[in-house]
């Protein structure tokens, strides 16, 4: 073999090593992102904890859909907005054919406000009051039956612990 050609071979084989230490560390996480379930949310309350089935949407895009256009949320669904750090917000109704409870979460997962039955259809714009990192949008009058209050705990994945 002459130089040129060993000189070639060596970013094939630098390659070859990496993609290996690529595939092993993404062995080795595995375990990891199985563990890690997005779609499962807990408000802890007084009467007990309630788990909720949740869809998680973290881009403008996402969060403008929200829940628009929907028929029907089971009794333990819900969306979860994350915005990625706290900061004051608000929602609307509009295009949203089902009763929501709007509880207002904390980075820590403290329940800060809780906003009972917004109307379908309604534009009013219905405030966090506080900054906020999440929102939970679960069917509404289901905040009452589970005794929800503020200060109360949620966990989630991504919730500081």
């Amino acid at each position: 073999m002459t130089a040129t050609s060993s000189a070639s071979f060596r970013p094939a084989l630098a390659a070859a090593k990496f993609g290996g230490l690529a595939l092993a560390a993404t062995i080795a996480f595995l375990p990891l992102a199985a563990c890690s379930d997005e779609s499962k949310a807990v408000l802890h309350t007084s009467t007990g904890d309630y788990t909720f089935n949740v869809e998680v949407v973290d881009t403008n895009e996402t969060r403008a859909k929200g829940l628009m256009f929907r028929q029907e949320l089971a009794k333990d669904a819900g969306m979860l907005f994350d915005f990625l750090s706290e900061r004051n917000t608000s929602f609307w109704m509009q295009n949203t054919f089902i009763p929501l409870d709007m509880v207002f979460i904390a980075a820590d997962g403290t329940v800060k406000t809780i906003h009972v039955n917004a109307r379908p259809l309604d534009t009013t714009p219905i405030s966090s009051e506080v900054p906020v990192q999440f929102v939970l949008e679960i069917p509404g009058g289901r905040s009452q039956e589970i005794g929800l209050k503020v200060g109360d705990k949620f966990e989630h994945d991504r919730v500081k612990k």
